[in-house]
């Protein structure tokens, strides 16, 4: 049931300034350095936004080079052809047929499993289907034990040799501060209170599950993002998925970035909200829904919207892109929408202090009404968290279906998270939190770096520790997946749907936990496999983000 007086109460009626004089505000565009940069320029995306950034923000987009993107497009349209031809042998007997299918007394049924909706599954994923799920047993540390697995039916069933494959640099887990390890005061901790409290809690929050830790853990996170209160959930994508219907419903207007996470997605279709989308971000296109919603108001009606919700990532984890905040906050203030941002990736990754994205950008967490994040990635943890006003986080106690559905944190969790963030925030009266967001850092320049200097084609910002190398071609996904485990590093590999149909990429991720020798290693290997599969496809030539095609489409996922 929506309560619109309460939860516009809850994230505040008036948005607060935040020293950004309003009459900045008025050619809020993003500032990119136009025409073909040198091979040794960095296009610097702030030249002309009013004065917003107190810091360079450069991220590089380089464009698809024509004849790949033809061999890309070409690649799967043989790949497509030689589907339905399996198919057809498969329909007549003449191939095995392994995939799921109705028994024939069930045919008159209403079909159970799409044959066209799985024909990518059948056809294309089935054949590099090694290069995901690979089973680890190990911590998730810099480097990582494998389980050694082989396939006689091309990748339709995996086999165990028995055999483990020892000390891969694990270049793919989101182990960004490295607080993921089976040694330190970390697991002392974590041991000492699950002997204390044992592994589960059996109860949600609301009824026997609130234990003094939840209650340390949420004044703890209050404090370390600057905010009135906050509070932990059991799960980071139910934090999204779950709250966000909590604060919007029918009547309201979300608009998402096209490259948000599947549960902020999720979370916005849920809320019976109608949903638009604004190119990622692209402020041009956010300001002008904006314009637009203000204008027009809800569809037939014209009734101004109840409210409207802004929903950002921190780090986009595909992308490797920074938001533009200190422009979402402006136009946020300029046109009086609320904002959401999810810091999943960015939390503990970015800022001096590793506070994230507001942080880093020197802006006040005042200005941002919800602050979402989680714990699985910087803190070696599970869950997540909101954070913001008062007001709000007692609301989200009430009315959140996380709040009062789901089984509370499990405490040797909660203790992991607790040490690592005092450890982050210098509580632990060492300086070891410190050296580990500068190194991570310094980790995070240095490859990108050496990447460029390769010749890959890189994408995102360079201070962001998600660093997709581009593969376009369908057939180098799985071939540079099992190459680089052949030289024991760990990569994620993604392609289509994930991504575009031509934007395949290998997606890094750096952990402070990784020594130069390690990534030096890495980096060689790298050169190695991107010399035999012919991945050095940069030309320099940088597109930034606006020059990419913009269309002035609106798209409305529900309407009142």
């Amino acid at each position: 049931m929506e309560r619109p007086e309460r939860v516009a109460a809850a994230l505040g009626a008036q948005p607060r300034a935040n020293g950004c004089s309003g009459a900045g505000h008025g050619a809020l565009r993003n500032g990119y350095v136009r025409g073909l940069p040198a091979p040794d320029t960095q296009i610097n995306h702030i030249v002309h936004n009013g004065g917003l950034y107190k810091r360079p923000f450069n991220e590089d987009f380089e464009e698809t080079p024509m004849l790949v993107a033809v061999l890309t497009y070409v690649g799967y349209g043989v790949l497509t052809l030689f589907g339905y031809l399996r198919d057809f042998m498969r329909q007549w007997k003449i191939e095995k047929c392994q995939n799921a299918t109705e028994r024939e007394e069930q045919k008159d049924f209403v079909p159970l499993y799409q044959d066209f909706e799985n024909f990518y599954n059948r056809n294309l994923y089935m054949r590099i289907r090694d290069s995901w799920n690979r089973p680890i047993c190990s911590v998730p540390g810099a480097k990582v034990d494998m389980m050694e697995r082989i396939s006689h039916d091309y990748n339709w069933t995996f086999t165990y040799t028995g055999r483990v494959i020892k000390d891969i640099i694990n270049m793919g887990s989101y182990n960004y501060l490295g607080f993921a390890q089976k040694a330190g005061t970390c697991q002392e901790a974590a041991a000492k209170v699950l002997s204390q409290y044992g592994a589960g809690v059996c109860s949600t929050r609301q009824e026997m599950g609130n234990l003094d830790k939840h209650e340390e853990l949420e004044k703890l996170v209050a404090r370390f993002l600057g905010v009135e209160s906050a509070m932990a959930y059991g799960m980071g994508f139910a934090t999204n998925s779950m709250n966000i219907p909590a604060l919007v419903g029918k009547g309201c207007l979300i608009l998402s970035d096209e490259l948000n996470h599947a549960s902020l997605v999720l979370g916005a279709r849920l809320s019976g909200a109608t949903i638009r989308i604004f190119k990622h971000n692209n402020m041009q296109s956010l300001e002008k829904l904006l314009k637009d919603a203000i204008v027009h108001g809800q569809p037939r009606t014209r009734r101004p919207w109840k409210k409207i919700l802004i929903l950002v990532e921190g780090i986009y984890s595909m992308e490797g892109s920074i938001v533009r905040l200190p422009e979402v906050i402006a136009l946020k203030k300029k046109y009086k929408s609320y904002l959401y941002l999810d810091e999943a990736h960015s939390i503990g990754a970015l800022g001096p202090t590793g506070r994230g994205v507001v942080e880093y950008f020197g802006l006040s967490p005042e200005d941002v009404d919800v602050m979402m994040g989680t714990f699985t990635k910087s803190f070696g943890a599970a869950g997540g968290y909101i954070g913001g006003k008062k007001e709000l986080i007692d609301y989200l106690r009430t009315y959140s279906h996380s709040a009062v559905y789901a089984t509370s944190l499990s405490p040797p969790v909660v203790e992991q998270i607790i040490t690592s963030m005092k450890c982050i925030m210098g509580e632990d009266g060492t300086t070891v939190g410190k050296a580990r967001v500068q190194q991570l850092a310094e980790n995070t320049r240095y490859f990108r770096r050496r990447l460029k200097e390769m010749g890959f084609i890189i994408y995102g910002n360079e201070d962001s520790p998600v660093v997709p190398l581009m593969l376009y071609m369908p057939a180098k996904i799985g071939a540079f997946g099992r190459e680089m485990l052949k030289r024991n590093i760990g990569v994620v590999v993604v392609g289509f749907p994930a991504t575009p149909i031509i934007e395949s990429r290998a997606r890094f991720c750096l952990s402070a936990a990784h020594t130069k020798e390690m990534l030096d290693t890495a980096l060689k290997e790298i050169n190695e496999v991107g010399d035999l599969l012919q991945l050095k496809y940069s030309r320099h030539r940088l597109v930034p983000l606006l020059d990419r095609p913009f269309d002035e489409t609106t798209y409305e996922e529900t309407e009142d």
